[in-house]
């Protein structure tokens, strides 16, 4: 077990070891090298085997061999080794060769093929024949790693002649081997061992591999093979035909691709399409068109799909064809493959394309334009939008409120504030939101707008005022701000419901400053009940947030508000919001709830220090002394006794401020569900007894005994 824990341990050292100077190293070392000599415990062992694969050298080698016939050391002292460079090590795990046997004898011929010891190979041979067919295969595979041409002769003899399972190993190490070979340019041999291997009576999964290895091999001779997997029922021959189609070069896998494609079942020729995207050779692009324009409509779907990959400007006037087609699905998917296409060459073509198009791609090349947010389109959206058609005129506008420049949005501007045709007015004005809301100099957006509102209808400046609202910054809260202090009925209440709605905190002293300035009435209550909101949601710092509170209450004229407000105070405790609870309590109508605020606060603050004590005894509250005897949550005959979690939550007051949020969380589950419970207690405070019965989720106040 320990060992487990202990790699986790080990592999987080090592990301936190640095590379130090020689002589640190080698002091270090030495240090290393004197725990595994002494009489340290295996785990400690087993950490400083980890390290000397950082810091070891030839000399730790020699501290090293005899825990390699350690059932327990020998994969620690494998792992330092296989990181020690020199010949030394490679002569310690070849001399342990016909030392072990069983797991031991296997880890460690493991690791000789990992370092790749070609002096190796010798002892490896005689072991692929050894009766241990486990140690046979790790040979096997390690002479694989290893390569040459004494390795592969033994391996090959091995395929035809040993067990199942190190022919398997055997097979595996041929393909390592073909593997060095194709590395080496040496593309004939490695063809001659992977087909070994396709021949051989071993596991399909070696047979594949191989097939892999012969197609790239063989290069162009090799494309007849792909193109029979790619045609194959077998659904793993298909899918290591997608993979290996990926890995060759040429027109020639291109063109067995797409011969494929045109055989194979719908279902194969989405699949098809997405390796042939992913190729890079001048034919895709033509495939990929020829698919998208003709053909099923689920093979031309994929291939719009995929088209961003390759495509470029000659594809743009294929999908523009595709767009205007009938088929709304087929429309959309070329819509999407012409906003996705890349390359600085694309916006221009679309934009040249739009100044010389009519009817319907027209219509498609205004909307690209949009979606694409090309800019440098303006001048043409701008021509556009004064078109005669109708439709042309929307999909300019639209178009602009997603690509237009700080520079032209006052051709937005003026359309919304003065529009030559009034079926326009409703388009202009999504257009401009949409502008303004991702302009990137906000401030400067937003005094153009409150500018444009100047001796406008009242209707347009509504509107403009939501779009300020929908942007946000200084300039539009103090638009928003002069409009409610207008007197203009309509501009009020547009400004006040846009300012109770602000998602920032700078909100907050304009909105209490138009509660102050307004008349009482609905406006003045909204702008006070805006700024309490940003109070309770938002994050404030806390002196900030009690000045705010501070200024809400001197304005709030209504217990209503007051109540609001203190929620506030009770959520955000401090001495300073205990100290406003306080203030409030002065109010013979609030002093209740207020009483009760100003306990729950202290509470969560403590109650131990002078100031809140003094507080509260303003309030009408002192410290007691509170027991609690029983308590039980439920109903009807099932009670659960909850006596030690409410005792955990007493304090120096009678309110007890419950974590939960509620009963059941607060007491670890519902005893009775679907039923309304209560909660019983009985108590003590200053030593007089008392009980109380209180509702599910009622506030835990205690009732001072008589």
């Amino acid at each position: 077990m320990y060992k487990t824990v202990l790699t986790i341990l080990l592999a987080l050292a090592t990301l936190a070891l640095a590379p130090c100077s020689p002589a640190l190293g080698d002091e270090k070392e030495a240090e290393l090298i004197a725990v595994l000599t002494g009489d340290a415990p295996p785990q400690d062992k087993a950490i400083t085997c980890k390290h000397l694969a950082i810091y070891g050298s030839k000399t730790a080698v020699p501290a090293l061999v005899p825990l390699l016939a350690d059932a327990d050391l020998a994969s620690w002292a494998r792992i330092a080794l296989e990181a020690i460079p020199g010949p030394e090590a490679d002569a310690a795990l070849r001399t342990a060769l016909g030392q072990l046997d069983g797991r031991l004898l296997i880890g460690t011929i493991n690791s000789i093929g990992v370092r790749g010891d070609t002096e190796a190979v010798a002892p490896l041979v005689e072991l692929v024949a050894a009766e241990d067919a486990e140690v046979a295969a790790a040979a096997a595979v390690a002479l694989g790693h290893i390569g040459g041409d004494v390795a592969a002769d033994a391996l090959q003899k091995s395929l035809t002649s040993a067990s199942a399972v190190v022919r398997s190993a055997a097979a595996e190490g041929c393909i390592l081997c073909a593997e060095k070979r194709l590395a080496d340019d040496d593309a004939t041999t490695a063809a001659a061992l992977y087909q070994l291997v396709r021949d051989a009576d071993v596991p399909k999964q070696r047979v594949l591999e191989a097939t892999r290895g012969v197609i790239l091999a063989d290069g162009a001779d090799g494309i007849a093979l792909l193109a029979e997997i790619l045609d194959s029922d077998d659904t793993a021959s298909f899918r290591l035909g997608l993979t290996t189609v990926r890995e060759l070069e040429g027109p020639q896998a291109t063109g067995a691709l797409v011969s494929c494609l045109e055989k194979a079942s719908p279902a194969r020729q989405a699949i098809l399409l997405h390796a042939l995207a992913d190729r890079d050779d001048d034919a895709v692009l033509p495939a990929l068109l020829a698919a998208a324009k003709a053909g099923p409509k689920t093979i031309r779907l994929a291939a719009l799909a995929v088209l961003h990959k390759v495509g470029d400007a000659t594809s743009v006037p294929v999908l523009l064809q595709i767009a205007v087609e009938q088929d709304a699905e087929v429309q959309e998917a070329a819509k999407m493959a012409l906003e996705s296409l890349t390359g600085d060459d694309i916006d221009p073509t679309i934009t040249a394309a739009l100044a010389r198009a009519d009817g319907a791609q027209r219509a498609v090349l205004l909307e690209m334009v949009g979606r694409r947010r090309i800019a440098s389109a303006a001048p043409v959206l701008i021509k556009a939008a004064d078109h005669a058609d109708a439709d042309i005129r929307a999909a300019a506008l639209a178009a602009l409120g997603e690509a237009v420049g700080q520079k032209d949005l006052g051709v937005l501007i003026k359309r919304v504030v003065a529009p030559q045709h009034t079926e326009d007015q409703s388009v202009a004005e999504k257009a401009l939101r949409a502008a303004c809301v991702r302009m990137p100099d906000r401030e400067a957006c937003a005094a153009q707008l409150a500018a444009a509102m100047e001796d406008t209808p009242v209707a347009t400046q509504c509107t403009i005022l939501g779009i300020l609202g929908a942007m946000g910054g200084e300039g539009a809260l103090d638009a928003l701000a002069a409009a409610a202090k207008s007197g203009n009925d309509e501009l009020q209440d547009a400004s006040t419901r846009l300012l109770g709605q602000w998602m920032t905190t700078d909100a907050a002293p304009v909105l209490l400053d138009l509660a102050k300035s307004l008349n009482e009435g609905k406006y003045q209550i909204r702008a006070l009940r805006g700024a309490i909101r940003i109070l309770r949601q938002f994050i404030l710092p806390d002196d900030q947030r009690a000045a705010l509170c501070r200024e809400a209450l001197a304005v709030a004229t209504r217990d209503d508000e007051r109540k609001l407000i203190l929620e506030v105070l009770q959520r955000y405790p401090s001495v300073e919001t205990l100290r406003l609870t306080v203030e409030v309590a002065k109010t013979p109508s609030l002093k209740k709830k207020a009483a009760a605020v100003s306990l729950a606060i202290a509470q969560q603050i403590g109650g131990g220090s002078v100031d809140v004590q003094q507080l509260l005894e303003q309030v009408g509250h002192e410290p007691v002394k509170i027991e609690i005897i029983k308590a039980e949550y439920g109903a009807g005959d099932k009670f659960k006794d909850v006596t030690g979690a409410l005792r955990g939550h007493v304090r120096d007051f009678p309110l007890i401020v419950l974590p939960g949020g509620s009963y059941n969380g607060s007491f670890g589950g519902d005893p009775v569900p679907g039923t309304v419970k209560q909660l019983k207690i009985e108590y003590r405070i200053d030593g007089k007894p008392c009980e109380v019965t209180l509702g599910e989720n009622d506030p835990v106040m205690l009732p001072m005994p008589k």
